[in-house]
């Protein structure tokens, strides 16, 4: 019987998300599948979290294209993009948190096609008036990954409804990053 690699990545993805110090007997528990066969697909934790990265970045970019991002207004735009990102908001945190996936040259070139969109998205907000231009587009682009990794942190811990994600976070990210008419 074939390994089924993306029932093993969503199951490690759901186990890493709400337990991130997870052990890969944990991870092939979770998969229902041996701890062998979890190494013979995934040399070791660093190789299932960059498989995960790439999980994550697929999600994202899905994530994207359905958004639409050049459609409407750019703050109607990051409403949908947070919508649309929402089912993978714990598997981002949980990959905003892997320290290895940031650091030296190693950095993936998928994370750098998704912030050049993002910023695509700010940008035009800018370009059309609707934000705020002291705030840059790569500073807005972190502060929405940082607001989904710590929306979803807080959902998983039911200390935020899962129905108030995306409200929550466009809403808080829009209200600092709007442009206001000066008084």
């Amino acid at each position: 019987m074939a390994l089924d690699r993306d029932h093993v990545l969503r199951s490690a993805a759901a186990l890493l998300t709400r337990k991130s110090t997870a052990t890969m007997d944990e991870v092939a528990k979770a998969a229902g599948i041996s701890r062998a066969t979890l190494h013979r697909h995934f040399a070791g934790r660093d190789a299932l979290v960059r498989a995960l990265e790439q999980l994550g970045i697929a999600e994202c970019e899905g994530a994207l294209d359905r958004a639409r991002p050049e459609e409407g207004s750019a703050a109607e735009a990051v409403r949908r993009l947070v919508r649309e990102i929402q089912p993978a908001a714990g598997l981002l945190a949980f990959l905003y948190g892997e320290n290895q996936l940031w650091e030296g040259d190693r950095q993936n070139e998928g994370w750098q096609r998704l912030d050049a969109r993002m910023g695509a998205l700010f940008q035009r907000g800018q370009r059309d008036g609707e934000f705020r231009i002291d705030l840059s587009p790569v500073w807005l682009t972190e502060a929405l990954y940082g607001l989904i990794a710590s929306c979803a942190w807080a959902t998983l811990d039911g200390r935020v409804a899962s129905r108030d994600f995306p409200t929550m976070i466009a809403e808080l990210l829009l209200g600092g990053a709007l442009r206001r008419e000066e008084s």
